[in-house]
This record gives C-alpha cells, sequence and structure tokens, in this order.
C-alpha cells in the first residue's frame, strides 16, 4: 500500500510537471507573439513565476479540490491514481494536437470520472461541485466581457497618442501582466495537485487532519515550474502564429 501512495504522489506529480508543460503557452504566447520577449526569457519568467505563485496565496483551491468535490471518506488511491490518468492522458492528446485546453478541466473531469466509477454518485459533493461549475462557468464569460470593456477604454484613451509611444508604453506592461498572469496560474493551478497529495496523505494517515503541509506545496511548486520551463513550446507556437 506504501508503494501504492508513493506511485500516486509521483503521478500527481507528473500531472503538475504536464500542467505547466501543457499551460505554459497561456501566460506568455503574447510576448512571444508580438516579440516583446525570445522565448527562453519568456519561459523562464513564467516558470519562476509559477513557482512562486502558490506562496503568495492561501490553498483555498488546494481544499476545495481535495475534500470539496469527492468525500474524502469515500476516496482511495486507486480512485486518485484513475483521476490522474485520465487527466494526464488528455493533456498529451491536447498537447500533441497544440490545443490550448485547460488542465484543471480535465483534473475535475477526471476526479468526478473515478470517484463516480470507484464509489458512485453518493460520494459527490454536490455543493463543492456546484462551485466549482460556477467557477469554471462564469470566469470566461467574467474575463470576455471585462476584457472587451477595457479594451474599449484602452482605445479610447490612446486612439490619438503616436503607434511608436502606444507600443513601447504596453510593450513594458505586457511584461507585468504575463509575469502576474504566470504568478496566478501558479497560485490556482498549482494548488490542484497539492490539494490531490495531501488527500493521499489523509487517506495512508500520515496527516490526520485534510491540510496542506509546506513541503507539499515546494514539491508540487517545484514539478509545475519545471514543466513550465521545458514544455508548451508546441502549444507557444501555435497560439503566437495566431496572434501574428
Amino acid at each position: 500500500m506504501i508503494v501504492l501512495a508513493i506511485c500516486a504522489i509521483v503521478v500527481a506529480l507528473a500531472f503538475d510537471f504536464l500542467n505547466g508543460f501543457h499551460d505554459a503557452a497561456n501566460s506568455i504566447a503574447t510576448v512571444i507573439g508580438t516579440r516583446i520577449l525570445k522565448p527562453l526569457p519568456a519561459v523562464g519568467i513564467a516558470a519562476f513565476a509559477n513557482f512562486a505563485g502558490p506562496f503568495l496565496f492561501g490553498v483555498a483551491v488546494a481544499t476545495t479540490i481535495g475534500k470539496g468535490i469527492i468525500h474524502p471518506d469515500f476516496v482511495t488511491l486507486n480512485i486518485i491514481i484513475g483521476a490522474l490518468a485520465g487527466a494526464i492522458v488528455w493533456d498529451v492528446i491536447t498537447w500533441v494536437l497544440g490545443l490550448p485546453t485547460s488542465s484543471s478541466h480535465a483534473l475535475i473531469g477526471g476526479i468526478l470520472g473515478a470517484g463516480i466509477a470507484g464509489a458512485g454518485y453518493k460520494a459527490v459533493i454536490l455543493g463543492g461541485l456546484q462551485t466549482v461549475v460556477t467557477g469554471i462557468v462564469i470566469s470566461p464569460i467574467a474575463g470576455l466581457v471585462l476584457s472587451f470593456l477595457v479594451a474599449l477604454l484602452i482605445m479610447k484613451i490612446f486612439a490619438k497618442r503616436k503607434p511608436s509611444t502606444v507600443n513601447s508604453v504596453f510593450g513594458k506592461l505586457q511584461l507585468v501582466s504575463s509575469t502576474y498572469f504566470s504568478l496566478t496560474h501558479g497560485a490556482n493551478d498549482g494548488q490542484k495537485t497539492m490539494g490531490i497529495i495531501a488527500l493521499i496523505l489523509l487517506t495512508q494517515g500520515v496527516i490526520t487532519k485534510f491540510e496542506i503541509p509546506s513541503y507539499v506545496i515546494i514539491m508540487a511548486a517545484t514539478a509545475m515550474s519545471l514543466g513550465t520551463f521545458f514544455g508548451g513550446w508546441r502549444i507557444i507556437k501555435t497560439m503566437a502564429m495566431r496572434n501574428n
């Protein structure tokens, strides 16, 4: 059982690595596509910010993933490994195809699918699932509306400014926005693996209540940071070409 638990943690960290590998393009494709930065320094900044993100924000997301979707009493190592395997396979498929899909959606789907297959619908926490689904639906809509309004405001303010001035100012601002995007990505997506690992530790009695130990934060942040640095080039290239 201990060997299986270690394997589950390794698989969780592999998913975290692939998460960074897969989602690296989200925050840096624009700065590469607009030639503000070359790929290597852009990926380096994203990797560092992804590592730092979990230490700057709380662990509320990890708590939701770990005990807010499937009740911990029903969770087994087989369910955890099944959930991670499903998410990893989907991430690999979309990476090969160059599709910038969400690793978070893949993991949540994997947790639900494995949980229902292993313990039935009674294991699902409807309140937690509603919170997750609400966030999944609202966040892209809110992002679309707010970005549209901000873009209109920016165009109105800077419409009569010289293009060279605008490019210079917003080139620097892109660095800020890209770095902040990577910070929040590390804080948000990195926490998902932390929640899974904490759940594994709870099922094995390593921790007596659900919490996120500091060493779990370090492991998950390191895995995502390395994935961001070494991967994502296929998706970055696709997104950057679309931005040109």
